[in-house]
């Protein structure tokens, strides 16, 4: 893991998995490596009345109901579709249920507008066509082809940035179970394993980019996974994944609860202003989800340990903040500063403590980006 700049849940939680993996007496569908139950704990992690001898720390943070319907979804022969808001961690839990279900996560189609129809199903290796001709040998398989071969979790990421002709492939795969090779004579057909299924995720923002046919939304399930709006999850998202980015980096930096609060507060105020504003001008570019929360807080990090005091402080979270968000000029900028005088400034007068040093950090760099 060392070597390996992020690691998938595969490996990351190896261990664990092979543990539950002991001890689960549990049924399992198909090809599975844990039950249904085991995979909704390793996500969701357990409690005192699974008996389990250990605990098993949450790794995703939302409504149990969603994963449970994600996990029965994919115990029958429909494909999964997780869609939302951007960084409301549909990835993280399409990455999660691939690695409880199959060992392996890795095998992604990342959907954009250059995405082709090869890269759900197979090319080929020119070179040994060249020398050898068509065969299996000389195809290259996707990774969906893979995941089918397999019989295990095959993944498809950002399914609305694909063009109408990728997604019209993928629709043959979810209803035949196969995938024809015309090229070959013999062997020319790949069938699916039982166990292989498909997770997508969709940005609910890119509606009207490539809308999916009614045909291809029919061999999915619909899971809608909402912005996290509970300041209780919330807070244990941004502090779960804050300290899994400490131990990355190995920085021994302390994260005061004052300034987590801080960063809560502030976009939640935010979210208020961008909810009832009148038009696009008037809501900050960003989706001010909790993955952007926790992408301040480690710009903040880094800057405050490789520049700062080695003290996380309030006006390194607000510098990094106003640099996060402020991604249109002159409107967002404008909006961080209305923002910053009507509801910063007074409430630095009324609260004191670290508001004080958040209200001048923001100003610094509301100045400096001006």
């Amino acid at each position: 893991m060392s070597d390996m700049l992020r690691a998938p849940a595969e490996v990351k939680y190896a261990e664990e998995l092979d543990w539950l993996e002991s001890v689960d007496d549990g049924p399992k569908p198909f090809s599975w490596r844990l039950s249904p139950k085991m995979v909704r704990l390793f996500i969701l992690g357990s409690e005192r009345a699974d008996g389990l001898a250990r605990e098993i720390a949450p790794k995703w943070f939302g409504d149990r109901s969603f994963v449970e319907r994600s996990i029965v979804t994919l115990a029958s022969d429909r494909g999964l579709l997780l869609i939302g808001d951007p960084g409301t961690g549909k990835s993280w839990l399409a990455e999660l249920l691939a690695a409880a279900i199959s060992r392996n996560s890795t095998l992604v189609v990342q959907g954009t507008a250059g995405t082709t129809e090869d890269h759900i199903k197979y090319s080929w290796n020119v070179s040994m066509v060249i020398a050898k001709g068509q065969s299996r040998a000389s195809m290259i398989p996707s990774p969906i082809m893979t995941a089918m071969e397999g019989g295990v979790i095959g993944r498809f990421e950002e399914l609305t940035r694909a063009t109408s002709d990728v997604q019209d492939a993928l629709i043959s795969i979810l209803s035949e179970k196969y995938v024809s090779i015309p090229e070959l004579d013999d062997d020319n057909i790949v069938f699916a394993k039982p166990g292989f299924s498909v997770i997508a995720t969709a940005n609910s923002r890119d509606r009207g980019v490539n809308d999916l046919s009614s045909a291809l939304k029919r061999r999915f399930n619909f899971v809608r996974i909402p912005v996290v709006t509970n300041r209780k999850s919330e807070a244990e998202i941004v502090r779960f994944r804050t300290e899994e980015l400490l131990r990355r980096h190995n920085i021994e930096l302390e994260v005061p609860p004052t300034l987590l609060d801080v960063l809560l507060q502030s976009f939640a105020d935010l979210r208020a202003a961008s909810a009832s504003a009148a038009s696009d001008d008037e809501r900050l570019e960003s989706a001010l989800s909790t993955a952007e929360q926790i992408g301040v807080l480690e710009d903040a990090i880094l800057h405050s340990t490789f520049f700062g005091a080695s003290a996380l402080t309030a006006e390194a979270l607000a510098g990094s903040l106003v640099g996060s968000l402020a991604r249109r000029s002159p409107e967002d900028l404008a909006i961080l500063n209305k923002y910053w005088h009507g509801v910063i400034e007074p409430r630095s007068r009324e609260q004191s403590g670290e508001w004080t040093g958040f209200l001048e950090g923001g100003r610094q760099a509301i100045a400096t980006l001006s």
